[in-house]
C-alpha cells in the first residue's frame, strides 16, 4: 500500500452522520454495503486516502482514515452513495486527531448509540476493519488504535452495567414483538437476512420469545441453512419469498440491499402482519405502510421504545468514560513513544558502528578480561531500553548520542 500521507494523529480524520441529526430514510442514502465498500477501496489512493475503514450501521455511516484533509474522506464516501456530497457536507460532523479518537472510543463503548450501551456495534467495527485489512488499507497505527478501542469496549462491558437490559436494535425488535402479541408460539415468523444483525435477531427470537416457529431466508441460501441447522429452525430459498410472506404473521427484515426487497405488491391481500424493518436503507417499500393490514416499524421507532433499564445504564456512564480516558491515555503514550523510534534506531546504529571499530574493541579488551564481542548486542539493547524509558517517563532531553555512548562505555568497563 502506498503511503500518501504521514500516518500520525494530526492526519487522522473522521467524517460521518448518525441518528442525532438524520432520520433512517436520510441515513439510508449514505449507507454502504459490501460492493460499495469494494469500490471505495479501488479509488481510495487516487483520492489521497492511504488508510481507512467505513462503519455503516442502522444508526450511522462514518469513515475513518488518514489523509491531508477531511474532504478527501467525505468525497471518497460519497462516490458510492445515493446522497450527494453537498447534502453530506451540510449534515455531517467532522473530527480530527484526538477528537476523532475519542469519538471512536465512545462509539465502540455504546455511548454514542441510538440505544445506550448497544453492543452490536463492536461486531460491526470488527467486520469493517477486517474488510479494509484484507485489502491492505489498515496499517500498524490504525490496527493498534482499533485494538485499543475494542479492548476498552470489552473492559466496559465486563466492569460496568452499561450493556445491561435492552441494548441493541435486534433486542428492541424482539421486545416490541413481545409487547404486541399475547401469544407468540402460534405465530409464524419470517426472518429475511442472516447477516450480523439478522443472526443476533434470530437468536434473540429463540431465546426471549421461546419459539422456533421461524423460517429463515437469505440471498445466499447456504448461510440461512447453516443458522437454521444451528438453532433448529426452518429455512427456504429466496425464490419462495412471496409464499412465506403470505404465510407469516411477523416479518423481520435485516437485509443489506440497495433497493427494497419486500414490496407493497407482495403484501396485498396477505392478511394482518407486523413487519419490522431493521435495514438501512429501508428494505421494505415505504408504501407498504399505507396498507391497512400492515403494521410497519423501522429502527428509529424501535429506539423510542420505553426502556426500564435506561436509568440504571445512564448511571454507568461516568465509570465508562473513566475507562475510556485511561485507554486513550495508554494509546497516546504509545503514540508519543512511536515518535522516538527514529532517534532510538539512529543511536542503535551508531553504537553498532562504534562496536565494530577496531580501536574501540582493542582499547577496552586491554582494560578488562571480561570484555567480549559476544555480549555487544545485549549491551547495546540495554542502553537503548534505558534511553527509551527516560524518553517516555522523564521527558528526556539532551544529546542522545553522547549520553548513549557514555553509558555504553560504562557498561563496557564493567
Amino acid at each position: 500500500m502506498l503511503e500518501l500521507n504521514p500516518i500520525n494523529l494530526s492526519n487522522f480524520f473522521l467524517a460521518g452522520i448518525n441518528y442525532k441529526k438524520t432520520d433512517a430514510n436520510l441515513r439510508g442514502q449514505y449507507a454502504i454495503n459490501g460492493d460499495q465498500y469494494q469500490q471505495m477501496i479501488a479509488v481510495a489512493l487516487q483520492m489521497e486516502v492511504s488508510e481507512f475503514f467505513v462503519l455503516s450501521t442502522c444508526n450511522r455511516t462514518e469513515i475513518y482514515g488518514f489523509t491531508n484533509h477531511s474532504s478527501n474522506l467525505s468525497n471518497l464516501l460519497c462516490t458510492q452513495t445515493k446522497g450527494s456530497i453537498n447534502q453530506f457536507n451540510e449534515i455531517a460532523y467532522i473530527k480530527n486527531g484526538l477528537q476523532a479518537i475519542e469519538h471512536l472510543f465512545n462509539v465502540a463503548a455504546g455511548l454514542d448509540s441510538q440505544i445506550l450501551g448497544d453492543y452490536e456495534i463492536v461486531g460491526q467495527i470488527k467486520q469493517a476493519m477486517k474488510f479494509s485489512k484484507e485489502h491492505h488499507f489498515i496499517g500498524a497505527y490504525l490496527d493498534r488504535l482499533v485494538n485499543g478501542v475494542l479492548q476498552c469496549s470489552k473492559s466496559i462491558r465486563t466492569s460496568t452495567a452499561l450493556s445491561g437490559g435492552t441494548v441493541s436494535v435486534s433486542f428492541a425488535a424482539v421486545k416490541y414483538i413481545k409487547e404486541k402479541f399475547i401469544s407468540i408460539k402460534d405465530k409464524k415468523i419470517l426472518l429475511l437476512g442472516t447477516g450480523k444483525i439478522g443472526r443476533n435477531t434470530c437468536k434473540n427470537l429463540v431465546d426471549y420469545l421461546e419459539t422456533k416457529n421461524i423460517t429463515l431466508i437469505n440471498r445466499t441460501e447456504e448461510k440461512a441453512a447453516e443458522l437454521a441447522t444451528e438453532l433448529g429452525l426452518r429455512y427456504a430459498s429466496m425464490d419462495e419469498l412471496q409464499k412465506y410472506i403470505h404465510q407469516s404473521d411477523i416479518i423481520l427484515v435485516a437485509t443489506n440491499a440497495v433497493e427494497p426487497v419486500i414490496l407493497a405488491s407482495h403484501l396485498i391481500n396477505s392478511g394482518q402482519k407486523l413487519i419490522v424493518d431493521l435495514s438501512i436503507p429501508y428494505n421494505v417499500e415505504k408504501s407498504a405502510q399505507e396498507l391497512s393490514s400492515i403494521t410497519l416499524v423501522n429502527v428509529d421507532e424501535l429506539a423510542e421504545i420505553k426502556d426500564e433499564t435506561l436509568h440504571k445504564r445512564e448511571a454507568e456512564i461516568p465509570q465508562a468514560k473513566a475507562i475510556i480516558a485511561a485507554h486513550i491515555q495508554e494509546f497516546l503514550d504509545w503514540d508519543e513513544m512511536r515518535k522516538n523510534v527514529p532517534i532510538l534506531k539512529a543511536v542503535k546504529h551508531k553504537l553498532q558502528a562504534m562496536d565494530s571499530c577496531n580501536f574501540y574493541t582493542t582499547y577496552f579488551s586491554n582494560l578488562t578480561t571480561e570484555f567480549t564481542q559476544t555480549n555487544a548486542a545485549e549491551k547495546i539493547q540495554k542502553v537503548i531500553n534505558g534511553m527509551a524509558i527516560k524518553m517516555r517517563h522523564q521527558n528526556y532531553k539532551g544529546c542522545n548520542y553522547i549520553e548513549a555512548i557514555n553509558e555504553y562505555i560504562t557498561i563496557g568497563k564493567n
